[in-house]
């Protein structure tokens, strides 16, 4: 197989395509990463890496940054449309270098989904978070609070979002890059043209959401995507000799969850919180999320990454990111989540009802004091620390990346089948 694997985001949405080029190039197939610049150190020796999106990736991290209020939001809005454009030609580009046998892709990168029809080779949308497939069994995701079960699968029409929302821009690369027809605006991921159901690859663990007994064939859930070489990543030395200090330390950091107008006030938040508990921690500033500075109990970084430092850590506190939330379970650390927006409100509950860490705490609702009570039950309550050991040797049975790789040679020789069908 040749694979070319779109993918845009932050780093939870890059890490783990990264593995899962990895597991291919190692089974002998060939695999290219295409992501923004910044993270071609993502990819590993044997993996091609082709830039896409990094203006995008430019605005994005600015502007979350930066953002203050409804006009900041608007003008951020105009500049990732702009740099979204861009990127779906830079996605035709690379596509007509690679030549691929087979498409892989985040939702995120628009282009994908119409390139691989272009192109005439199997698509396969993929995601680490159950987004894509409607289930009775919980709403999609991106909704805060559980419905009526009769209500759940209607959520997934907003899946229909994106040709909504993008489908102008959509159909005009289809038309005047690909010479394709347009699309419909009300089209999903689900479907392709011929009317034939897509398959749909989930990097997430069966034992953090149980799939659901109504998911159809096509919704394939592997398990976790973690690369399988070892970090070369140096920490630096006071880093280490923090680490070895006696007092518990546990982990904080929102990644890009940004809004720069209240870093400040986060990281007063989260630094007295911290002092009311009397734990040592290490706190990532990350897109500017908080704002904090080094004292003997408290490290400051802008980024580590997650599978170095949390193995070191004695539990994690983060806004839920599906990535982080991934990290902090396969370490076995007992979990805290305070969630911003879109799916992380979900993957707060999960870790709760999974026995994990305590309820959520929104973090525009933190306060010192409540952030404080929340870490103080992290840390002292050992049904949280055996819960997660549990789950986390449980994450470790699995073989994510492995079984990818066969269910995408799967579907490509099904893929080629139907080619060779008489009747296809």
């Amino acid at each position: 197989m040749r694979v070319l694997i779109f993918t845009f985001g932050t780093r939870g949405d890059i890490d783990p395509f990264a593995a899962l080029a990895e597991r291919l190039s190692v089974s002998g197939h060939v695999a290219v990463l295409s992501a923004p610049e910044p993270y071609r150190d993502a990819v590993s020796s044997g993996v091609g890496f082709e830039p896409m999106a990094t203006e995008m990736d430019r605005v994005m991290r600015a502007g979350m940054a930066e953002l203050r209020g409804p006009a900041q939001a608007l003008k951020l809005a105009r500049q990732v449309s702009a740099a979204m454009r861009t990127s779906l030609h830079e996605q035709w580009e690379i596509a007509q270098r690679v030549r691929p046998t087979l498409i892989v892709a985040h939702p995120k990168a628009l282009g994908g989904l119409h390139i691989a029809e272009r192109l005439g080779v199997p698509f396969v949308p993929s995601l680490p978070l159950p987004f894509l497939t409607p289930t009775n069994a919980f709403p999609i995701p991106f909704l805060a609070r559980p419905l009526p079960w009769r209500l759940n699968r209607l959520t997934y029409q907003f899946n229909r979002f994106t040709a909504l929302a993008y489908g102008g821009m959509i159909n005009r690369f289809r038309r005047e890059r690909l010479g394709l027809p347009r699309m419909s605006r009300l089209s999903d991921y689900l479907t392709t043209r011929g009317g034939d159901p897509a398959p749909v690859l989930y990097s997430f663990s069966r034992y953090v959401v149980p799939v659901p007994g109504d998911y159809p064939a096509t919704a394939h859930v592997t398990g976790y995507w973690f690369r399988e070489t070892t970090s070369t990543w140096e920490p630096p030395r006071d880093l280490l000799d923090f680490l070895q200090g006696s007092r518990p330390v546990v982990y904080v950091g929102f990644g890009s969850m940004g809004f720069g107008a209240k870093a400040e006030e986060r990281g007063r938040v989260v630094l007295q919180a911290l002092q009311q508990v009397g734990v040592r921690a290490v706190v990532a500033t990350g897109w500017g999320a908080l704002a904090a500075r080094s004292t003997d109990d408290i490290f400051v970084v802008k980024d580590v990454p997650h599978e170095w430092l949390f193995p070191r850590v004695d539990a994690v506190v983060h806004h839920g990111g599906s990535g982080t939330t991934a990290a902090g379970l396969r370490a076995g650390k007992p979990t805290l989540i305070c969630p911003v927006l879109g799916d992380q409100p979900f993957w707060g509950r999960r870790i709760h009802e999974l026995g994990t860490g305590p309820r959520p705490l929104h973090l525009r609702s933190a306060t010192p004091a409540a952030l404080a009570r929340r870490i103080l039950d992290l840390i002292s309550r050992e049904e949280y620390a055996a819960a997660s050991t549990a789950i986390g040797e449980q994450i470790a049975s699995e073989h994510g990346t492995g079984d990818a790789v066969e269910v995408l040679q799967f579907i490509e020789a099904a893929f080629a089948a139907r080619r060779l069908a008489p009747n296809s």
